[in-house]
């Protein structure tokens, strides 16, 4: 009997692969079709520009040596990603990257002898017979040959002994046939004209092409560069009494740490000393300072501007916020976007069918076109083999997203996956959450009204409430109790004697031997508490915007009580741009439908959903997709994450709580809900960017592999086009990095 079969599943565990060689959209294929063929692998995506695996798998079945045996299997090494945050591409600082420049430069050097040959050849300039030599051109061509195109050989020999061809199989092929025939024709025919400089140019375009596209991709993870150095690499801690310096990464939970004015703050904490005011513009995008005093929070890599802080580290290490936010872009840039499958798709299929078109257009050539030559069909088997390029449908999707969750990240957009990214800009209903969301979730006490006979003892009311809302953590009855405290400071909490709270209506409790209820109407009404006699007074303090609380004494009504919370600065300007964009705007709250209505009327929103329990607000979402509409819900409380789970696109801000920012695709790191249309702005921006990607990559060769078959470009023109090819898809994601942004 298995795990599965006795009732204790062994829940999937996911890693990151860090691969290795892949020259190819068809070698990420190849990988992700491997790994998915292991007898429990789940899930596994394989980003070539990232040279990343995400894998989820069952660890009772198999484990991360078999993972990495399977890669390693096919030729490519995989390693493991450790818990250290590490940058994808960025190639500039690895082995790999050196090797590619000191072949390029070996395969240059050797080369432009070769080019000086086409150049007299094309100008008709003569040239030192000993340079155009058979003996000169194969000492030149062969190291460019078997030492700077080595590792198209090593790719071809791994392609083609797991049965997938490659790239690599296309260069190897075009430059050996040229190569060898020339060696071959040498041999034969001493005065015939000899295609060295061919195999040589070739190899040093393609070196040249993989080195330019080496440097372009590592440019697409500048942002997780730039969010790294943000962590300070020492901080000041206190330890025996005595302040020391100590790397940042050694800072453990309860350290006292000293931050001076200047300085980046190393660790999440809570201020135990000091006042400032701290930049948290690396998290927010907010310019503006925030104030800072004792018992405040403050966040890692933020910068503290004016006074003196002693900090409380209480997170550290990968737990930070700073590491949440770059582990979170790192999955997004590994991930991929259902765009991709058609490209994914075509990849597969691409080598095999590239080849078989090369050699139809070879037997053309040599038996219809140009009958017993040679040569000629061979120069444009080769030029069909070399123009094909299945690298820029591979890197057309994800060099885009890298870049787009990038420049999401640097304005304070944190996106969990291109699938989210690529749905984002189809949205067409948004769903606003109104506490916390709309509002800015710090709800203020303002009225009592007591009834007879309690009129005079409002103060002794207020005190009753503040006791039984004590334990209660819903913001309203935080506002009573803080409402209490400011009236009557001093005023001594007492625990009541018994609790009881009922989510979205109320809570039950005792005092003084009294039976105390505080809640809304209908849940006053169902515990048979007549509240007609003051209907007046609710309905008034209502429409004024205000949530109405009503408290019972031994099921009679003594006070109505009015609390309101005051709409965020932008959310009528963000929701009016919403509105301007085409997108349908609709509030939810569990508030009676009166204050709803009110906050609804004071921001611009015309669609209400109101007095609807936290349990309920998933099926009301669920119920606007069930309408065809394509629903993206924006919250910040517990409350809120199913909701959020079961919305097209769910959206949390990042002010709200860990539990609604796990459950959401998007976290917008700041209170502002212009942050909204910012994301639909940048989804609509990638997913054009990625559409020019796919068309310039497929036309490119539709039209480019018929021009070479028909004999219209030379081998040489056809790499140098197949290296652009790459370069300019690469470069047309960057340009996500100018597209301004509200």
């Amino acid at each position: 009997m298995n795990d599965t079969e006795s009732g204790n599943a062994v829940p999937s565990q996911k890693i990151e692969l860090k691969i290795e060689g892949m020259s190819c959209a068809a070698c990420a294929a190849r990988v992700e079709k491997v790994l998915h063929r292991l007898d429990g692998v789940e899930q596994a995506n394989v980003n070539l520009v990232a040279e990343r695996a995400t894998v989820e798998y069952q660890p009772n079945r198999l484990g991360v040596e078999d993972l990495v045996g399977a890669v390693s299997g096919m030729g490519y090494q995989a390693t493991p990603i450790s818990t250290r945050i590490m940058v994808p591409g960025e190639v500039a600082e690895t082995a790999a990257f050196d090797q590619k420049r000191w072949r390029l430069l070996f395969s240059t050097v050797l080369s432009l002898p070769f080019v000086v040959m086409m150049l007299g050849e094309f100008f008709s300039f003569a040239l030192p017979l000993w340079l155009t030599s058979f003996s000169t051109q194969l000492i030149l061509a062969t190291p460019i040959q078997f030492i700077a195109g080595f590792p198209f050989y090593r790719g071809t020999y791994h392609a083609l002994r797991s049965g997938s061809a490659n790239m690599d199989v296309l260069v190897a092929l075009g430059t050996s046939a040229a190569y060898f025939y020339s060696l071959g024709t040498a041999y034969l025919n001493p005065q015939a004209h000899l295609y060295f400089e061919v195999s040589a140019i070739l190899i040093t375009l393609i070196l040249i092409g993989k080195y330019l596209e080496a440097v372009a991709k590592g440019r697409t993870s500048e942002a997780i560069r730039k969010l790294i150095g943000l962590q300070p690499r020492t901080a000041r801690v206190i330890r025996a009494g005595q302040e020391q310096e100590i790397p940042t990464v050694e800072v453990a939970i309860g350290d006292l740490v000293i931050v001076r004015p200047g300085e980046r703050i190393p660790v999440d904490g809570r201020v135990k000393e000091g006042y400032s005011a701290v930049d948290e513009s690396m998290l927010t995008g907010e310019g503006i300072p925030v104030d800072k005093q004792i018992g405040d929070l403050v966040t890692g890599a933020t910068v503290n501007k004016f006074g003196v802080l002693k900090i409380e580290a209480t997170r550290v290490g990968g737990d930070t916020v700073l590491a949440q936010i770059i582990h979170v872009v790192q999955e997004a840039q590994g991930s991929k976007a259902p765009i991709q499958r058609l490209a994914d798709q075509v990849a597969g299929y691409f080598v095999p069918v590239v080849v078989g078109i090369a050699l139809g257009t070879f037997a053309v050539w040599y038996w219809v076109v140009d009958l017993g030559n040679f040569s000629r069909a061979l120069i444009s088997a080769t030029a069909v083999l070399v123009i094909a390029c299945p690298c820029a449908m591979g890197l057309a999707t994800p060099t885009s997203i890298m870049v787009g969750t990038g420049r999401g990240a640097e304005n304070g957009i944190l996106i969990r996956g291109g699938e989210h990214l690529e749905r984002a800009h189809r949205v067409d209903t948004v769903v606003l959450d109104k506490t916390g969301t709309i509002t800015k979730g710090e709800p203020e006490l303002t009225d009592l009204i007591a009834v007879a006979p309690y009129v005079g003892e409002e103060d002794r009311l207020l005190a009753w409430a503040a006791r039984v809302e004590k334990l209660s953590e819903h913001p309203v009855a935080q506002a009573i109790v803080q409402g209490a405290l400011h009236c009557m400071p001093g005023l001594n909490l007492a625990d009541p004697e018994a609790f009881t709270a009922i989510p979205g209506k109320g809570v039950i409790s005792g005092l003084e031997g009294k039976k105390i209820f505080l809640g809304t109407r209908t849940f006053l009404k169902d515990q048979g508490v007549s509240v007609e006699p003051f209907q007046a007074v609710v309905d008034e303090l209502e429409a004024a915007g205000k949530t109405t609380v009503l408290m019972a004494v031994d099921l009679s009504l003594v006070a109505v009580i009015g609390v309101a919370d005051t709409v965020k600065e932008h959310s009528r300007a963000a929701i009016q741009e919403l509105k301007e964009m085409g997108i349908e705007v609709w509030m939810i709250t569990g508030d009676n439908r009166r204050t709803a209505l009110a906050i609804a009327q004071e921001v611009g929103i015309d669609r209400v959903m109101a007095e609807v329990l936290p349990e309920d607000k998933a099926r009301e979402i669920q119920k606007l997709r069930e309408q065809g509409r394509l629903v993206a819900m924006v919250g910040d409380g517990i409350n809120d994450a199913p909701a959020l789970a079961t919305a097209d696109v769910g959206m949390a801000l990042g002010t709200g709580t860990d539990i609604a920012m796990e459950a959401a695709d998007i976290t917008l790191m700041r209170g502002d809900l212009r942050a909204i249309a910012t994301a639909f702005q940048l989804s609509k921006a990638t997913m054009r960017n990625i559409k020019q990607n796919l068309f310039w990559a497929f036309i490119y060769n539709m039209v480019g592999i018929p021009v070479a078959a028909a004999g219209l470009l030379s081998p040489v023109l056809a790499g140098g086009a197949m290296a652009l090819s790459s370069i300019s898809v690469v470069s047309n994601a960057l340009r996500l990095k100018r597209v301004r942004l509200t």
